[in-house]
């Protein structure tokens, strides 16, 4: 493969710092995972961090505690003929995202309002937030797409002004950030992905941010079958019997088994380090792959809103060039060239649709351009200069 998709970023502290876990015996979330939050809690300015088990399941947890909060959960109940109904709850989110944005919300029964994305940045279109609310409306949900940071201080206000939370999904990028603040770190709740392509890999792995204590406590507890173990005694969510024992079970919020592994937390740690020394090849890399593309009017290339942390590369085909976006592909893949849609593309096009509640809150052209004519490359913490100008000169030959 010339180009490929993804490349490891490990080096052999981490086979080490496994062989330690290994050689202790102690696999399960123990002191490595804690040590592993409380480092990146320091790093990205946060009060606290809760690592799982992957970025699918830091959404999950994120969005759990806020719907068991016990002040202004996401879900708001009305009592009906004694019974307790959740009806009409709704969440703003953008048309391109991964699937595992949008499924905790219809697992938890919450419609989705879905909004167009601005073709340029590919994240979501906040000029059309206003027209997108509802007296249902509950959160918005900031996925910062491929690296690039969203508006989101302009979100960040547009929720306090109609009293929302605000979700943020930055599993794809890590390390960006806007005026010196990490993305992350804007939201109620920020959630990251360290799976192995990420910006930094702990094999399988997620990491949630919040300021706020009790959703903190709640996530540490749905993490681990619901029960409060992990909790200090004087949480504002622990509901201990007086005899309590350490030992004993108490289950205090509703839960699943979302932990990691000890071997996680350890390599994590490792990986923390060369975070931004990643960031920075990956932002070098970025120069090369705009500057080549920089004013051929063929292509529309993301444009970098605050500091970019650079997932990967996307390109979109303009229309106009009535060239076959297959036509590319299979000349890419011919030259060894790794590519994918753009993070799946827009979303309600997929056939998992038909098991979302879900509506589009106005038409979503550029979320289509980018399903129909999108791709994207791939970007690593290391130097790819002569990667990128490989692929650059493929593509211009095949749309020649």
């Amino acid at each position: 493969m010339k180009y490929p998709l993804v490349a490891s970023s490990w080096g052999t502290e981490e086979i080490e710092a496994l062989h330690r876990i290994v050689d202790s015996g102690n696999f399960t979330m123990g002191e490595e995972v804690r040590a592993f939050e409380k480092e990146f809690a320091q790093k990205f300015g946060a009060k606290h961090a809760v690592m799982v088990n992957s970025g699918s399941n830091a959404n999950f947890t994120a969005i759990a505690s806020l719907i068991y909060k016990d002040k202004n959960p996401l879900r708001r109940p009305e009592i009906i003929d004694g019974k307790v109904i959740y009806e009409g709850d709704e969440v703003i989110v953008p048309a391109i995202s991964w699937s595992t944005t949008y499924t905790p919300f219809e697992i938890f029964g919450i419609k989705l309002r879905v909004v167009d994305v601005d073709l340029c940045t590919l994240n979501i279109d906040i000029a059309k937030l206003e027209a997108a609310l509802t007296p249902q409306t509950k959160a918005v949900v900031a996925v910062n797409i491929l690296g690039n940071p969203c508006n989101l201080f302009g979100l960040r206000k547009f929720c306090n002004r109609h009293g929302l939370y605000l979700i943020e999904d930055n599993c794809e990028s890590m390390g960006a950030s806007i005026s010196g603040k990490y993305c992350g770190t804007f939201g109620d709740v920020g959630t990251f992905s360290t799976f192995f392509s990420h910006h930094i890999s702990t094999m399988e792995g997620g990491m949630i941010l919040t300021d706020d204590e009790e959703l903190c406590h709640r996530m540490r507890a749905f993490r681990a079958h619901g029960w409060d173990r992990d909790l200090p005694a004087n949480s504002p969510i622990a509901c201990r019997p007086e005899n309590w024992r350490y030992e004993m079970y108490n289950f205090t919020n509703i839960g699943l088994n979302h932990r990691p592994t000890e071997l996680n937390g350890a390599v994590g740690r490792i990986q923390l380090r060369k975070l931004d020394g990643f960031v920075e090849q990956r932002r070098k890399n970025a120069e090369v792959f705009t500057d080549l593309f920089d004013g051929d009017e063929r292509f529309i290339t993301q444009r970098e809103f605050g500091k970019s942390s650079w997932f990967d590369f996307s390109v979109i085909l303009r229309p106009e060039l009535a060239i076959s976006r297959d036509k590319i592909w299979d000349g890419l893949k011919a030259a060894g060239i790794e590519h994918r849609p753009i993070t799946g593309g827009n979303f309600v096009r997929h056939p998992a649709e038909r098991w979302y509640r879900y509506e589009c809150a106005g038409e979503l052209p550029n979320a289509n351009l980018a399903h129909d004519n999108g791709f994207f490359i791939g970007n690593f913490g290391h130097d790819i200069r002569k990667e990128i100008e490989y692929f650059h000169k493929k593509l211009v030959r095949l749309v020649s």
